[in-house]
This record gives structure tokens, sequence and C-alpha cells, in this order.
């Protein structure tokens, strides 16, 4: 996957709000063939315009964000099992509905499509005469998984597809997404708040504040080596399972600012212990600190 440009048709006054977010969902990606990743934003006023690249395709998106789950280049993996899925459709309607809506496939074609992804996931093939209220959360998310796996794609969107487990569940679908990823050569988009999670998953790891990216890089560049004060302080949280040793956690003072008023400049100078007046006056760029690892912030070390 590579973001070549983002072309992008918004007004103005929001552009930089709405490029953002895309930009983010775009770089966190886990990809079974480590592919390089790279992107280069480019603005105009009074209208953003570009494109993306996946694929060698150019994805033009229009100003709504689900426009850009193409057919096959994105599905989705919610974030809760339970949410997600049609309490009055049976499991293999669920999971056919993605066939439906896109066509090519007649009534025996979806049947036979369906059975397949539930033995892909785990489950057993009659389940799909079942409803959702009988299964369980961990079971939910692999009938959420083979959802997202029913058209082929290429890309899947994982959107914190396993907060709301217990633990032991966890590790069973990390290891099943896993799985499918190297059967079927899959690309994940893996968004989540659990840095354990992140560092086991992931080949490149993208760190946001506030809906902006400030470091990326490959993930032991991002936990061995952080950048950014934001990173650091995030990275000194996760405990060390050695009661020998100690590690100095970085405590960040102040309160989070409101995303719908972030303050100027770089977005992380309210709680910054290395902030001065030029953060506050300008946006940081990112830029390339080492081969494939950028930081956003002009006091990086």
């Amino acid at each position: 996957m590579r973001v070549a440009s983002l072309v992008v048709r918004v007004e103005a006054d929001y552009s930089q709000q709405f490029l953002d977010p895309i930009l983010s969902l775009l770089v966190v990606i886990t990809a079974v063939n480590h592919q390089r990743f790279g992107y280069d934003a480019t603005y105009s006023h009074p209208r953003v315009q570009g494109c993306v690249r996946i694929l060698e395709d150019d994805l033009y998106l229009p100003t709504e964000v689900s426009h850009l789950l193409k057919r096959d280049l994105g599905q989705v993996v919610f974030q809760d099992p339970y949410a997600s899925l049609n309490p009055r459709m049976t499991i293999g309607s669920i999971i056919a509905e993605p066939l439906v809506v896109h066509g090519g496939y007649d009534r025996q074609q979806r049947k036979d499509r369906v059975q397949e992804l539930l033995r892909i996931v785990g489950l057993h093939s009659d389940d799909e005469r079942r409803y959702a209220h009988e299964f369980s959360g961990g079971q939910r998310q692999r009938i959420g998984i083979a959802r997202a796996l029913a058209l082929n794609p290429k890309l899947i969107i994982c959107d914190e597809p396993v907060s709301a487990l217990d633990v032991s569940i966890q590790s069973q679908v990390l290891n099943l997404l896993q799985e499918l990823q190297e059967e079927f050569g899959l690309t994940y988009i893996f968004i989540s708040h659990s840095l354990s999670v992140v560092e086991h998953v992931s080949d490149r790891v993208a760190v946001m504040y506030l809906g902006k990216i400030v470091e990326i890089g490959a993930v032991d560049d991002i936990f061995n080596n952080p950048m950014h004060p934001y990173t650091k302080a995030l990275i000194s949280a996760i405990p060390i399972p050695d009661p020998k040793r100690k590690s100095k956690r970085i405590v960040l003072e102040g309160d989070v600012p409101s995303p719908v008023n972030p303050p100027p400049g770089c977005r992380f100078s309210s709680r910054c212990w290395m902030a001065q007046s030029k953060c506050q006056a300008s946006m940081p760029e990112l830029e390339e600190a080492s081969s494939g690892h950028k930081v956003a912030c002009y006091y990086a070390d």
C-alpha cells in the first residue's frame, strides 16, 4: 500500500481538520509483505485536490470518508462485536450481505461462500442459521471478520477489534487475524489504544495526538527509540515485567485540549515539557529523522 498523494475537495476552513484523520487512517498499517510506506499531502487554496493511490488504483475521495472503502480495497472489522451485528438477521444473512450488495453471486454461490467463510474463521458451517445473540463475544468478532473477508479485499480496516474482548479471547482473535493475513496476503490498517497489541501486530506504527500524526516509523523504532515527547510518554507508561528494573515514568501535566478547538501551533505544546515559543507559533511538519522514521517536533532527539 502506498499513499502517493491526497486529493480531497472540501472548504478551505475545514481542509486541515478533514485531511488529518484520513491520513491517520491510512498510515497505521501492518502488511504481510512488509511494504514500504510513504505519503505526500499537498494543499491548495481555496480547495484541496489530490488522490490516494492504493495498489496502483487512484482513489478519488469525496467529502465523506466512507467513500474511501471501495469493494476490493477496504472492509471493516468493528470495535463492538455486539453492536456491529444485526440481531434480526441470521449469521448467514449478515455475512452474505456484502455479496448481495455488490452482486455477482447467485443464491447457491452465496450460501457456499458463507459456509466457506465460517470454516475459515473457525466456526461451523451450520452456524449460518443461528442469530448473533447465540454467540459469545469472541465468536461474534469472528463473524465480523468473516463478513469483512466476503469480497476478498486486499485491505481491511480493524477498528480496535479486540478492545471489547476478554484478554484470553483477544489473543485468539489476534492470532486469527495474523493467520488470515499470511494466508490471503492481507494488509491491515489496525487502530488501537493498546500498546501491547500495536507492538504485536504492526510492521509500521503511526502515533497520533488530537488527530494529528506526530511520529511514524517501524515498530522497533517507535518502541525502542521514540523521538516525539508524546511518544516517549506513551512508551514510558508500559509496565516492565521485572520487579528489579525501574523505568522512569513521564507523567503529563494538564488536560487534553479540545480536538474541536486545538491549541495553536503544535497540538501537544500545552502539555509538553520541551515546548518553547516556536511550538505555539507554528505546526511542525513530519520530517525524516532516520530511514523510514519521521517525527513532527522541532526539538526531537
